[in-house]
């Protein structure tokens, strides 16, 4: 079968891609994603993302290789693997990045990428609880509501601690600067998830020149005689099944499997393709490069007073949430658990903010066996969570086999620079900081780990190399620039040296933002589809 346009990934960039490129109706669409329907209660219901976290129907539930940094540890890499994508399952915090993150992505030689210009990409996503003003949407897919008035008393106790140390204040993350204390924006509409795939592609599927393929894996690219992206191979249910494009194909396939696609295809760098018996079609070194992660740790406490640990530990508590949920649409289930936080400077000299932290109103710990669940502490306790927001350290995405369904190799390469070490030690002081003032001091029975011996740069930095874990950011593994060398796409997303194929999701970062990336990943489909519109027409 042929469509106008093949997009592989339905996730956060691609379910925005299908809706835009099929809005006027002038164009087929074909849209492919490996897993299957997010049509669950489990994805509507914020709190639900608890139970896709192990879940290998919906999640490729990824691990890197082991990281020398880390203790040779593996670090868990969940990706969505449904409709909906990482945007299904993710814990919703809505931050864009700081505006000096897009001029930075200018300045790298991708004109269009600046502040300015992404700014009326994110408004026009947005409906914000809010309404709309210079800085947001008020009729867009993507409904931002805002939790502030409803987080719990500690996370209250959090704020007034940073006042206390003259931490700056911020009501809007999403405003005009990123730096400061507040509560996060997270992407709900009464109380439900608002993803790119409830918002952008399920009211699209009612066109009849939009078509989806679920449960269909991508095996390669497929080329016409003279060089260009002209179709898909897919193994669906089985059968393998093949697919053509009249004008592009279009990879959202995320971070990971974007790079893992092309390196089937005989994209990536040569000598290593080689070795692995596949064919090069076009030496481009950069493919799977440039890989970069937001990595964190957490320092856990114990509470004189209650937390949410009691009402998520047990039965009846869990009930009684969910029964206010089901009536209000309000309380923690209607949430995220990362409730307030934010970005600040980990010493007085440094030019911008450069540290962002997670306060959440329970304290949980990551299971090693996933049939364990998340289980809260067994105490009243709150955690205080923090990774470095621009990290210099670089790693690489992969592929060990010409097997498609063999998972590729991801080595973030974590805390690989000293700026990145400094960078640790500065979050664990500011943590301690926080903890330490009177807000807090009054409500903290013990710092349970790491512990108050935990008392040198070298037992903290030790602490994190043992106890840190990725926040499931990673980025830029196909990096737009205008040197083919150094990346993957120009500043319209196409492939350098290959016709008819663009990349329009998260790997195409030049650098890591600032916060959460899902925002600016569906910002760059925005842009992006925009982009494909006007080089069509």
């Amino acid at each position: 079968m042929t469509y106008d346009f093949i997009i592989v990934g339905a996730g956060s960039a691609g379910c925005i891609l299908a809706s835009r490129l099929s809005e006027d109706g002038r164009y087929s669409v074909l849209l492919i994603e490996a897993g299957g329907n997010d049509d669950s209660f489990w994805f509507k219901i914020p709190v639900g993302y608890a139970r896709s976290y192990y879940n290998p129907t919906v999640n490729w539930m990824y691990s890197t290789e082991p990281e020398p940094e880390l203790g040779n540890r593996r670090i868990y890499a969940p990706r969505g693997k449904v409709q909906g994508g990482s945007g299904s399952i993710n814990a919703m915090i809505f931050v864009r990045g700081a505006a000096s993150d897009f001029d930075d992505w200018e300045a790298a030689g991708n004109p269009g990428w600046g502040a300015g210009d992404v700014l009326p990409y994110f408004r026009k996503l947005e409906t914000h609880a809010g309404g709309a003003s210079q800085w947001h949407g008020g009729h867009g897919p993507i409904h931002v509501t805002p939790m502030r008035g409803d987080i719990h008393p500690v996370s209250d106790a959090f704020l007034a601690a940073c006042e206390e140390l003259g931490l700056p204040a911020n009501t809007d993350f999403n405003g005009a600067s990123i730096e400061g204390a507040g509560v996060y924006d997270i992407n709900t509409r009464c109380g439900q998830r608002s993803h790119s795939s409830a918002e952008y592609l399920r009211p699209a599927l009612k066109r009849s020149n939009l078509a989806i393929e679920r449960n269909a894996v991508v095996q390669r690219l497929l080329f016409a005689e003279d060089g260009q992206a002209n179709g898909v191979e897919v193994l669906q249910h089985g059968q393998r099944r093949s697919f053509q494009a009249r004008r592009e194909v279009i990879l959202a396939a995320g971070a990971v499997d974007t790079p893992k696609l092309l390196q089937l295809s005989g994209i990536g760098d040569g000598e290593t393709l080689q070795s692995l018996g596949i064919d090069v079609r076009h030496h481009l070194r950069a493919v799977g490069r440039n890989l970069q992660d937001h990595i964190c740790a957490s320092f856990y406490y114990r509470a004189n007073r209650p937390t949410l640990n009691g009402s998520f530990g047990s039965i009846f508590g869990q009930a009684a949430l969910g029964l206010r949920y089901l009536l209000t649409r309000k309380g923690p289930f209607a949430m995220s658990v990362n409730q307030a936080g934010g970005f600040f400077r980990g010493s007085p000299d440094a030019p911008r903010p450069n540290i962002q932290l997670y306060f959440n109103p329970l304290s949980y710990r990551i299971p090693e066996n996933p049939r364990s669940g998340l289980k809260p502490e067994p105490y009243p306790g709150f955690l205080i969570a923090f990774n470095p927001c621009r990290p210099t350290s670089r790693g690489e995405i992969a592929i060990g086999s010409p097997d498609p369904a063999t998972a590729p190799l991801i080595r973030p390469n974590y805390l690989s620079t000293e700026h990145d070490i400094e960078e640790v030690l500065q979050g664990s002081r500011l943590v301690r900081r926080i903890a330490s003032a009177p807000s807090l001091t009054t409500i903290i029975e013990e710092e349970v780990s790491p512990s108050p011996a935990t008392d040198t740069d070298e037992k903290l930095l030790d602490y994190f190399r043992q106890n840190s874990g990725s926040i499931y950011h990673l980025c830029g593994s196909c990096a737009m620039g205008p040197d083919e060398r150094q990346s993957v796409v120009d500043a319209r997303l196409r492939v350098h040296g290959i016709a008819g194929l663009r990349i329009i999701d998260a790997s195409i970062f030049p650098n890591v933002t600032a916060g959460n990336i899902n925002a600016p990943t569906m910002m760059v489909a925005e842009k992006g589809s925009a982009m494909i519109l006007e080089d069509a027409h």
